[in-house]
C-alpha cells in the first residue's frame, strides 16, 4: 500500500511514535497499557493500519492525552479543495 506525504495514516503515525516516546514508553509497555498487542502498535507506528475510533480512544487513554490530540489536523483536503485551488 503506498501512502501520499499527507495521508492521514502516516500523520497518525509519526504521533503516536512521538508521543510514545516522549513519555518513555517502549511499544510493548504502550500495547500492555492499552490492551493491544505489541505488533499492532508497532504496525499502527508504521501507518500500516486503519485505527478505529475505539483504538484511538484506548491509545489515547493509555498516553494520557486526549484522543483530539491523536487525529487533531490530519485530514486530508476534499477533492473539490484541491480543484478550486488549482491543483
Amino acid at each position: 500500500m503506498e501512502h501520499s506525504p499527507s495521508d492521514p495514516l502516516l500523520g497518525f503515525a509519526q504521533r503516536l511514535r512521538t508521543l510514545r516516546l516522549e513519555r518513555g514508553l517502549s511499544q510493548e509497555a504502550l500495547a500492555a497499557v492499552a490492551g493491544l498487542d505489541r505488533t499492532y502498535v508497532s504496525s499502527c507506528e508504521a501507518g500500516r493500519r486503519n485505527v478505529t475510533l475505539r483504538t484511538i480512544c484506548r491509545l489515547a487513554a493509555a498516553l494520557q492525552v486526549d484522543p483530539g490530540v491523536l487525529v487533531s489536523g490530519l485530514c486530508m483536503p476534499s477533492p473539490d479543495a484541491a480543484t478550486a485551488s488549482g491543483q
